[in-house]
């Protein structure tokens, strides 16, 4: 093997070398100057970024947007990036000095603009610039480190930004923690002096650099900005980062992520073209790519990946699962600031001492993939301690990582690309990290919604978490009226409005049935009396008419009697007649006797015709009252036999009809009747017929005196006519008792018509006594049903009290798993929370159950995240165990270029 090859191999120049080394271009003073500035620069980058990383959660909260917190770090992280190489060539160009203040400048700009922001994406466009900035200066400190110190000199002065940084950290997360948790501070709302804070840290930086840093400027020849490759990595990198970012959303082979896809590949193939084009003045040289600077660069972006990841992931776990104010979460993330700063120290001083550095690349990559590992076990019941151990873990790995990353790729690199090598690194490792942090937040928050849901199929936690959000206590305090507001009412007004459909169907039941037997018990009584009540009635139709018929047989005796009394007055009328034509001497009184005699016997005719009248009306009456009687005894047995549901028999709806007949029919019975009287007895002055053969029995009395030639006729003839006054004076009697008769059978037919009636009205006393008594009765049996199934009586409905813990979890266990099996087959509407993850505030102080799926879905979305860190880590590892890093230089890139200068002028003079 070489001498080359082996002192490549071990990482240290030989002695030969080392000795040969200029003297230094700069003092200690001057050095340590020049480390005052640095370190003022470097406070202001790092302070920016613990500050903001506290106060993010608050940030997006309060402007609504928290899932879109990986805009505003992208964006970030995308202007810082893409300015890192272009400040590294430019600084190689026309010095670190102008770079460095160009860089904080814009820094502070950026933040001042930044504190204005009403949205998360206004935001975003101002970090943005503020990224522009943090270009300069992530890479320019570690350029003039590089300028000003050999590798192995600068553990000497690590502390310094070891102690930097490491207040940074501390006072940051402080710092951040105290705006993020006021409301407001002298009129401005707390978080926006995240940003206004780096005005004041920003002019000490600016004043500090100004006054101390003052590196010597080696230029080389006529210097060219390669403004084209700037723009091209620009372009190459943004629409990846966009995919990255959005890709979840767009879909990934969407038009949008293709667009994207073939903008960026053909952006970076224009980018090699104009980088060989440009040659040493490029951005990104293609001479530095060698096996060794390339396997430099592929390791930061790997260790930028998972380091940015995990920085960006960690504070919101400690916050939303642990419940870490913002202080407390800034505080809580020192674990792995201290084991960076650890493993940084000690690497440093190992390497100071011994000169080789080619292990730590693959103790680091173990390390750090050790840390991700122990994150992926990490639940909300393991708590901080377990969280802190795996922090710690990272820093130790990362801490051995950066330093020896960058020196291996400032290493690889000639002296006079110091500052394109230095930003080169630093450029990859921010690309691994905006990557990292665009890929990870974007699977986070697009895996969120669907792990809540999931964690729902728990058993306990959907038990716990919905007993909880049940219990008016619980629901109703106003520390958890946020999360109710977010995850729980959909769900709990879906579940009581069930509840409450099923509590009135199984109410209108109960109710149902009450009535129903109620009913039944009211018609059973009812209709037993109702029916003895129908039997006397029937009996009583019966008996009237059995005497309506005796009535019918006398009325007909009458009408005979009445027509044989005509009969006879028509003979008689004849004979006198005859005599009237014999004797001429009466011929006089015999005509008028016979006149008397023809008016009586038409008188007779009229009575006769009206006691017919009276048969055919007492046929009709009878006919009715059999119909009334009839429909009578159907109704009441009807009445008593009927169901409470059944229709009401049609025999009862006729019985108004029936007694409407009834009264028609004795009216025109009374009618007849009473005009037979008339004619017989007489009618107030008129006399009747009885009274006319009375007064012609006297008239032909005094005929017969008078016409002694016709007595003995005549005597037959007075004789006749008194039989026929005495029996015309027996019928008229017997049309009178007719008469009343026939009175007695329309009163009968009247309480009959009334027990009818009464007997009709049955139904509606039912009803009554049915609406009396069922109240009590519903009341009562809603009382047992409740106490049966553990349920509450309320305004007399079955109701659940959810105040009451058993009657809740009553109906807790019955939903708990119908929700789940939903869950589990993908139907479920009712866990379909959709929980916006803009706005995480209502999580403050919630009660632990509410909260407990969102928590338990947020940490399965972590923990997938890191998972991912773990495997990047672990091919970051495989590749460091077939890396070879380069040797450390002995002298500065200063010295090497100053010599190189000198070196130059003497070739020129000679």
């Amino acid at each position: 093997m070489t001498a080359v090859a082996t002192r490549a191999e071990s990482g240290v120049e030989s002695e030969a070398e080392q000795s040969a080394a200029a003297a230094p271009l700069m003092d200690h003073r001057q050095i340590m100057l020049v480390v005052y500035g640095l370190m003022a620069a470097m406070f202001l980058s790092s302070m920016a970024q613990t500050v903001f990383g506290t106060a993010i959660r608050t940030i997006g909260d309060d402007l609504h947007g928290l899932d879109q917190q990986a805009w505003v770090t992208t964006a970030y992280l995308i202007t810082s990036t893409v300015t890192t190489p272009l400040y590294g060539k430019l600084s190689d160009i026309f010095g670190r000095r102008p770079l460095i203040i160009l860089s904080i400048t814009i820094f502070i700009l950026g933040s001042v603009l930044s504190s204005f922001s009403t949205s998360m994406l206004m935001l975003a466009g101002f970090r943005a610039l503020q990224g522009i900035g943090a270009g300069g200066l992530m890479s320019l400190p570690l350029a003039i480190m590089g300028d000003v110190l050999a590798p192995r000199e600068r553990a000497k002065y690590q502390g310094f930004f070891l102690a930097t940084f490491g207040i940074a950290a501390v006072v940051g997360p402080l710092v951040g923690g105290i705006f993020a948790g006021a409301d407001t501070l002298l009129g401005i709302d707390g978080w926006r002096w995240v940003f206004l804070i780096n005005i004041p840290i920003g002019a000490i930086a600016l004043a500090a650099v100004l006054f101390f840093l003052h590196v010597p400027h080696i230029a080389h020849g006529h210097a060219r900005v390669d403004w084209w490759g700037a723009m091209l990595v620009t372009t190459s990198l943004v629409p990846l980062l966009l995919v990255a970012e959005q890709g979840r959303e767009w879909g990934w082979s969407s038009p949008l992520s293709l667009a994207c896809y073939a903008v960026g590949a053909a952006s970076l193939v224009a980018f090699v073209f104009v980088e060989r084009a440009m040659g040493t003045a490029a951005i990104l040289p293609l001479r530095l790519f060698n096996q060794k600077f390339s396997l430099a660069v592929i390791l930061s972006v790997l260790i930028g990946f998972g380091m940015f990841g995990a920085m960006m992931t960690i504070p919101l776990y400690l916050q939303i699962v642990l419940g870490f104010n913002p202080t407390e979460a800034g505080f809580g993330s020192l674990p792995m600031m201290l084991g960076l700063m650890l493993a940084s120290i000690v690497t440093g001083q190992i390497i100071a001492k011994t000169g080789r550095y080619g292990v730590f690349p693959i103790t680091g990559s173990a390390t750090t993939a050790a840390g991700f590992s122990i994150l992926t076990f990490m639940t909300p019941e393991h708590g901080y301690p377990f969280l802190a151990l795996a922090m710690a873990v990272i820093g130790l790995g990362l801490g051995q990582l950066m330093q020896t990353l960058t020196l291996a790729a400032q290493a690889a690199a000639p002296a006079r690309d110091m500052g394109v090598a230095s930003s080169s690194a630093t450029f990859f490792r921010q690309i691994g990290g905006t990557l990292g942090t665009a890929i990870m937040l974007s699977m986070l928050f697009g895996s969120l919604p669907t792990n809540i849901t999931s964690a729902m199929s728990n058993t306990d936690t959907a038990t716990a978490a919905l007993d909880a959000a049940l219990d008016p206590a619980v629901a109703n305090a106003p520390q958890n009226k946020g999360v109710m507001d977010a995850m729980w009412t959909p769900i709990t007004e879906k579940i009581t409005s069930q509840i409450d459909s099923k509590m009135t169907d199984a109410t209108q039941q109960v109710k149902d049935q009450v009535n129903a037997k109620v009913r039944e018990e009211v018609s059973k009584a009812a209709h037993e009396k109702a029916a003895e009540g129908a039997s006397q009635l029937a009996d009583g139709a019966g008996k009237l008419s059995t005497g309506l018929g005796q009535l019918g047989t006398g009325t007909g005796a009458f009408v005979d009697g009445v027509g044989k009394i005509g009969t006879g007055a028509q003979g008689l009328a004849t004979g006198t007649s005859k005599l009237s034509s014999a004797t001429g001497q009466l011929a006089d009184g015999a005509g008028k006797l016979s006149g008397g005699l023809k008016k009586l016997s038409s008188a007779t005719q009229t009575a006769a015709g009206s006691a017919k009248d009276a048969t055919t009306d007492f046929g009709a009456l009878q006919a009715a009252m059999t119909t009334l009687a009839a429909d009578q005894k159907s109704c009441a047995a009807g009445s008593a036999a009927a169901d409470k549901d059944a229709p009401t028999p049609a025999s009862c709806a006729k019985l108004p009809e029936d007694q409407a007949g009834v009264a028609a029919a004795m009216k025109a019975l009374g009618t007849s009747v009473y005009t037979t009287s008339g004619y017989l007895n007489g009618s107030g002055d008129t006399p009747g017929i009885a009274t006319g053969l009375s007064q012609l029995s006297g008239g032909a009395d005094q005929l017969a005196q008078g016409t002694t030639q016709l007595g003995a006729g005549m005597g037959q003839v007075a004789d006749g006519a008194g039989k026929l006054a005495t029996g015309a004076t027996t019928a008229a009697e017997k049309g009178g008792a007719l008469t009343t008769g026939a009175q007695g059978a329309a009163a009968g037919s009247a309480k009959l018509s009334d027990g009818a009636q009464q007997l009709s009205q049955i139904e509606q006393v039912i009803n009554d006594k049915v609406a009396e008594l069922t109240p009590d009765a519903e009341q009562k049996a809603l009382e047992t049903v409740a106490a049966d199934k553990n349920l509450s009586v309320v305004d007399g409905h079955l109701a659940v009290n959810y105040a009451d813990p058993v009657q809740r979890r009553a109906v807790v266990d019955q939903v708990v798993p119908t929700l789940i099996d939903q869950i589990k087959n993908g139907t479920s509407s009712d866990a379909d929370t959709h929980v916006s993850t803009s706005d995480t505030s209502f999580l403050n102080g919630a009660d632990a159950r509410l909260t407990a799926p969102f928590m338990s879905g947020f940490n399965t979305s972590v923990v997938a995240i890191y998972w991912v860190g773990f495997w990047v880590m672990v091919a970051a590892f495989v590749i460091t165990c077939f890396y070879r890093v380069p040797p450390l230089r002995t002298r500065s890139a200063l010295e090497e270029k100053n010599e190189l200068a000198q070196a130059e002028q003497e070739a020129a003079t000679l």
